[in-house]
């Protein structure tokens, strides 16, 4: 079976461009995701080929916004 997900984002969406910019968008063979600048801010459109897959690259994009958010906080 394969999965599918889209993440949008508010916020700083120049920063979160330029983070994302160092990350490898392809994990372990068994998703992957894009990343792109609209309207209403940054989307994420993750592709996986089974749920594990999915969960490993949802886990990986929120881990990063998880330290973005942080880091503006100090």
């Amino acid at each position: 079976m394969k999965y599918a997900a889209a993440i949008t984002v508010k916020g700083d969406v120049d920063l979160i461009k330029k983070v994302f910019a160092a990350e490898d968008t392809q994990i372990k063979d068994k998703s992957s995701y894009k990343i792109k600048k609209t309207a209403a801010g940054i989307a994420f459109d993750v592709e996986a080929q089974d749920s594990i897959g999915l969960r490993t690259a949802l886990n990986s994009i929120t881990k990063v916004l998880t330290v973005i958010e942080k880091v503006k906080k100090i």
